[in-house]
């Protein structure tokens, strides 16, 4: 088994190709980062970031993560948190340069959870909110989703034509819809 290397490995993220990374850069050389990953045109919310990839896969237990801002890392505060959790199970620590959380201290890792804590919160609340309003909605005679592609005189001469033997590929042409949406209508109003 290898000892830990005690890195601090840097990430830099501009969202367009236009901006520069300068700043980012010159703050993470400035910290100590031995290895820097940068990625140039890319938005925060994609999912992919190669560079950030690529940064994750060379980090190992002993090394630290450092990021200029937290938003340079996250797609979102719940995204942050996820990956800074998963860092930390790997046994890597996590330093954000502005707002100077430092996960390899007490005092860091308290800032970090209560962020985390912050979050939960928020999202629960949130999911109350939805629930409520939807309760509302229903008791108000409202119903979510999108309404059926086939209802009424539509619907019933689609289910009389496959009652009929017409292929689904068929009903689905002839209304102008998804073969799903002749499945689903189908299912919903089986023949006896």
């Amino acid at each position: 088994m290898s000892e830990p290397s005690d890195m601090k490995i840097g990430y830099a993220r501009v969202s367009t190709r236009d901006q520069s990374a300068g700043l980012q850069l010159d703050a993470l050389k400035t910290a100590g980062c031995d290895r820097i990953f940068k990625d140039e045109g890319v938005s925060g919310k994609l999912t992919s970031r190669p560079e950030l990839d690529k940064c994750l896969a060379a980090i190992t237990p002993g090394d630290t993560l450092v990021v200029w801002k937290l938003d340079r890392l996250g797609r979102s505060l719940q995204h942050l948190i996820t990956v800074v959790h998963e860092l930390d199970e790997r046994g890597v620590g996590f330093l954000s340069l502005t707002e100077n959380i430092d996960t390899t201290t007490n005092s860091g890792r308290l800032i970090f959870h209560i962020f985390a804590a912050l979050t939960e919160f928020e999202r629960g609340l949130i999911i109350e909110r939805t629930v409520a309003g939807l309760e509302t909605a229903r008791a108000n005679g409202k119903v979510g989703g999108r309404r059926a592609a086939l209802t009424g005189d539509r619907a019933e001469l689609a289910l009389e034509m496959l009652s009929r033997g017409l292929k689904v590929s068929q009903v689905a042409a002839a209304f102008e819809v998804s073969r799903p949406t002749i499945y689903r209508l189908a299912a919903a109003h089986p023949s006896d």
